[in-house]
Parts: structure tokens; C-alpha cells; sequence
């Protein structure tokens, strides 16, 4: 299923509290079985677990011996605090960042930049780049931001941030491959020649798959919410649901060369390890 340059790749995120740490670092390794081309760690809501990210990111690389993508957002960070971050990347061996806005604190729609921090991704990419050498991916949202006003107009915002040095974007989650391949040859219309790995949710549970649609402006396909519908009340069978599914999307992306698949795990190991089994992928 895997051409020699696509690429399999992980995302987790920290936890809330230190006593945490062993869990997820346990769920790396078991998923470092598969030999990804990277994990990536994400940023707690307003930076409340940076230092976890940090830690983790550093474990991965050192311990794990695994290609590692950290998260950095503007949220609540001056240009300051954001190079402390990044040296002590930097010092830990991490050579790849994915430089993000960052979402509104809670109760608010609007993002509001601190004093001495960046308003746009894109300022942040271009900072990074001009300061410090690291490989510098950024989001890409096939059913566009859920703040843009149109798809041409976020395409623009796309372009600008890729001009800025990105290497490769990965994609918000979608459902409908259709998004992906339409937004892939929009970017393309556009002069973004860079990249664009595609990025796979396996549904957990119905209420928290239409909570993160909702948060991100993705869309859950009729047939689909037909039949999560159904059995929402069993979390057993949408997870099954949610294997099946997302390993039919891994299937259609690959088989029609993407980059590679990205798959959002939540530090939960069982869907993402059956989806690779689908794949034709084994653990090493």
C-alpha cells in the first residue's frame, strides 16, 4: 500500500499533569513500532502544558529514538518566551516544528495577540525562519478556516504563510477525501507546490467527533452521520465504525499518492494499531 516515499506519522498531546508522562511515552513506543517518519506532540489549550510538550518531545527524540514534530503557537507568548521555547528545542536535538495561530481562549471568538506576540501564524513561521533552522510545517484546512470568509480567501492566507519558508502542511481533520483532493488541486492553482500530508481521525465517540467538527469547520458526511447515529449509544461499535471508515480513507488517499497519512491518535493506540493492520502495515 506504501510507496517508498509516503509517509506514516503520529500525533499525541501531553497531559494535563506529570504523572501522565509514563502513559503517553508508553503509547509511543508501542506505535514507534511501525517505524513513523514522525510523531508530532501537540500544545496544551493557551500553552498549559508547554513544559509537557517539551518533555515529551524530548523523550521521543532521546529515548525513542523517534523523528519528532513539536507544536508552538502565538497563544498567550511573547517573541521572547517563544525563543526560550525553541532553543530548548533546539538544544534537545528537535529539528521540526509546526508553527501554529493558536485558538481563542475560552469564551471568546476572536484572537487577540498578547503584548510583544504574534497575530498570525505566519508571523510566527517567519520569525522562526529568520532566527533559528528548523524544518517548519504548518495547517492546512480542506474545508476551509473557520474563520475565513471563502475559500479563495483562505488560499491567500495559505499562500502567505507557505511564502514565509514552510515545508509542508499537514491538513485539519475531514471525512469526505473529496475536501482534500479539491483543496490539494486549489493549492496547487495557487503556487503552493509543497507537500500537503492529509490528516486521519478515527472516531472514538459520537459526541466528541461532532464537538471536534464543530471546534475546527469540518463536516461529517450524511451517510456517515446516518449511521454513527444509529449506534452512538455504543461507543464499542462506532469505534469499530470509526476503524472502518478511516482505514477506507487511509486507503483512498494512498492508493492515489499523497504524501503520506497523518492520524490524530488522542493517546488512545487501539483504532490507529487496527487501521495499520488494514493497511497492510505490521509492527516491527
Amino acid at each position: 500500500m506504501l510507496s517508498d516515499k509516503q509517509t506514516i506519522s503520529f500525533e499525541f498531546f501531553p497531559p494535563r499533569r506529570a504523572e501522565g508522562i509514563p502513559d503517553v511515552v508508553e503509547k509511543m513506543k508501542m506505535l514507534s513500532a511501525y517505524t513513523p517518519d514522525f510523531i508530532s506532540v501537540t500544545y496544551g489549550a493557551g500553552g498549559s502544558t508547554q513544559g509537557f510538550t517539551e518533555e515529551l518531545s524530548r523523550i521521543a527524540k532521546a529515548d525513542l529514538n523517534l523523528e519528532v514534530m513539536s507544536h508552538i503557537t502565538c497563544v498567550g507568548q511573547t517573541t521572547e518566551e517563544i525563543d526560550h521555547i525553541l532553543s530548548r528545542l533546539k538544544s534537545s536535538n528537535i529539528d521540526n516544528i509546526i508553527g501554529l495561530r493558536g485558538d481563542p481562549p475560552k469564551g471568546s471568538d476572536k484572537f487577540i495577540p498578547i503584548v510583544g506576540g504574534f497575530q498570525y501564524a505566519s508571523e510566527l513561521i517567519n520569525h522562526i525562519n529568520n532566527n533559528f533552522e528548523f524544518c517548519v510545517a504548518a495547517a492546512a484546512y480542506p474545508e476551509s478556516h473557520t474563520e475565513s470568509t471563502s475559500i479563495d480567501t483562505d488560499i491567500e492566507h495559505l499562500k502567505e504563510k507557505v511564502d514565509m519558508g514552510v515545508d509542508f502542511l499537514i491538513t485539519q481533520l475531514f471525512f469526505d477525501n473529496n475536501y482534500y483532493f479539491n483543496f490539494v488541486e486549489r493549492a496547487r492553482k495557487a503556487g503552493i507546490q509543497i507537500p500537503i500530508i492529509p490528516a486521519l481521525l478515527p472516531i472514538l465517540n459520537a459526541s466528541q467527533i461532532r464537538r471536534f467538527t464543530t471546534l475546527c469547520g469540518a463536516s461529517i458526511p450524511e451517510q456517515l452521520n446516518n449511521k454513527l447515529t444509529k449506534i452512538e449509544d455504543d461507543d464499542d461499535q462506532v469505534i469499530q465504525l470509526g476503524i472502518q471508515y478511516a482505514s477506507q480513507q487511509a486507503e483512498n488517499l494512498l492508493s492515489n499518492k499523497v504524501p503520506g497519512v497523518h492520524f490524530y491518535v488522542l493517546n488512545k493506540n487501539y483504532s490507529v494499531q487496527k487501521i495499520l493492520k488494514n493497511l497492510n502495515l505490521v509492527p516491527h
